[in-house]
C-alpha cells in the first residue's frame, strides 16, 4: 500500500466524524487542523501547495505519485507553502527530473508542513464528495503514539473556513514592483522592459505566476495589500485594475474589498478578476457567494464560454461560488462549469470589467484561458 518499507504508522488523519487514517508521515512533524479538500491535478503539486487560495486546508492528491520530480524554488507560487499539509497514496521516491533541485519531504520538513503518505486517498476522496469538505486533524510523529481522541477533539474544534477572512492574513503588507514575465526556454525567467500598461493588482493571495502573466501582456504592475482603498488604487493613476486569487470566505473579505471595488467602478478603468477577485466582483456589484460542498480543485475542468460557446480545460481551485442566481441586470453571466453548472465567470454589460472563477495562468494546468490577460491588455490599449 505504499513505498515504505517501515511498517509503522507514523502518522494519523483524524476526521470530525471520527474516522482515521492511518499512514506514513514526511516532512515536518507536528499537528494541524484544517479543511481537508481534494485536487486531481497530474503535475504541480508545489505550485499547489504554495498556492495561497489554499490557506486553512490539507490537500489530498487523487493522483498517486506525488514528489517523483522533486523540487525547485522557481516553481513556487509564494515564498513559503501556505496549505497546512498534504495526504498521498505513496511516499514520495527519490526525485528524477533535469530541473529538481531537492526532495519534497525535505522541502516540506524545512517549510514546517505536515504529509502523511500510504492513505487509501480514493476512499478519502469519495468521502469528501458525498459528505462535503470535513474538518480534520493531521498528525506526524515518528514515535507512532497518537491520541486519537484528542485529534477527533481538535477536528471538531476547528471552527471551519466559513465567515473567515483569510486574504489580509497571506496578502502583501506594503506594495511592491512587480516586472517578471513568464517562464520561457531557454532564458527562464525574464523582467518585462517595455511595459505599455500601467497595473494596480490588489493582492488577496496572488500567485506569482498571474503576475508574470500580467507582465507577459504587457503590464507595469504594482502591488497593493488586500486592504488598499479606492483612493490607494486610484492615486497609482492605473490603466487598469486587477483583483487576485486568494483563500477564505469572500463574503469576510467583502467587508473592506467591495467598498475598494465600488469606487473602481465609479470611473472607466478596465477591472479584471480571477478566483476570489471574481468573487469581490460579483459582490461589489450586487451579487452574492455560497460554500460549495466540496469546491473544486484541479487542472481538468471544463469550462464553457457562453459567449463564443468554446469549452476551455481549467486550473481550479475554490471552495465557495457566486450564485448565478443572484447576478443583477447588467451582469452577464460569461462562463459556467460543465462538471456542475456553477459560476465561472461575469461581465458588466457594456463595459471593460469581468472576471473568472478559474486559473488562467494555468500554474498548474492547461493554457487554454491565456486569452483573458490579453483581453485586459486590449481593454486598456482601447481606452489610452
Amino acid at each position: 500500500m505504499t513505498a515504505s518499507t517501515n511498517p509503522k504508522p507514523t502518522a494519523c488523519l483524524a476526521l470530525a466524524d471520527g474516522s482515521v487514517f492511518y499512514g506514513h508521515g514526511f516532512g515536518a512533524e507536528g499537528t494541524a487542523e484544517a479543511e481537508l479538500c481534494f485536487n486531481t491535478a497530474m503535475t504541480g503539486y508545489q505550485e499547489i501547495m504554495t498556492d495561497p487560495s489554499y490557506a486553512g486546508q490539507i490537500v489530498t492528491f487523487t493522483f498517486p505519485h506525488i514528489g517523483n520530480t522533486g523540487v525547485t524554488d522557481e516553481d513556487d507560487e509564494t515564498a513559503t507553502p501556505v496549505a497546512a499539509g498534504m495526504v498521498v497514496k505513496w511516499d514520495p521516491t527519490e526525485p528524477s527530473n533535469w530541473r529538481s533541485a531537492g526532495h519534497l519531504s525535505d522541502w516540506l520538513k524545512s517549510r514546517g508542513r505536515i504529509a502523511i503518505g500510504g492513505v487509501d486517498t480514493r476512499r478519502l476522496t469519495r468521502a469528501i464528495r458525498q459528505q462535503g469538505a470535513p474538518h480534520v486533524a493531521l498528525q506526524h510523529s515518528q514515535d507512532g503514539i497518537f491520541d486519537v481522541a484528542a485529534l477527533v477533539a481538535k477536528a471538531k474544534a476547528f471552527p471551519g473556513l466559513e465567515g473567515l477572512d483569510l486574504a489580509k492574513d497571506v496578502s502583501c503588507t506594503q506594495s511592491y514592483k512587480w516586472n517578471e514575465m513568464r517562464w520561457a526556454w531557454p532564458e527562464g525567467y525574464t523582467p518585462q522592459t517595455d511595459p505599455k500598461y500601467k497595473v494596480v493588482a490588489v493582492d488577496y493571495g496572488a500567485k506569482r505566476n498571474i503576475l508574470r502573466c500580467l507582465a507577459s501582456a504587457g503590464c507595469d504592475v504594482t502591488v497593493l495589500p488586500a486592504t488598499a482603498t479606492g483612493e490607494d488604487v486610484l492615486a497609482h493613476n492605473p490603466d487598469g485594475v486587477f483583483l487576485s486569487n486568494g483563500p477564505g470566505d469572500p463574503a469576510a473579505t467583502g467587508a473592506y474589498a467591495v467598498p475598494m471595488i465600488q469606487d473602481v467602478l465609479k470611473t472607466d478603468l478596465p477591472v479584471f478578476g480571477i478566483c476570489l477577485g471574481h468573487q469581490m466582483l460579483a459582490l461589489a456589484v450586487g451579487a452574492k457567494t455560497i460554500k460549495m460542498n466540496h469546491g473544486h480543485h484541479g487542472a481538468n475542468h471544463p469550462v464553457k464560454d457562453n459567449e463564443t460557446n468554446k469549452v476551455e480545460i481549467t486550473s481550479m481551485n475554490h471552495g465557495f461560488a457566486v450564485d448565478a442566481q443572484s447576478l443583477p441586470d447588467g451582469v452577464v453571466e460569461t462562463h459556467v462549469s460543465l462538471f456542475d453548472g456553477s459560476n465561472c465567470g461575469i461581465a458588466l454589460e457594456g463595459r471593460p470589467v469581468f472576471s473568472v472563477q478559474h486559473h488562467p495562468e494555468a500554474s498548474p494546468g492547461p493554457q487554454d484561458s491565456f486569452y483573458l490577460f490579453e483581453k485586459f491588455a486590449a481593454a486598456m490599449a482601447a481606452r489610452t
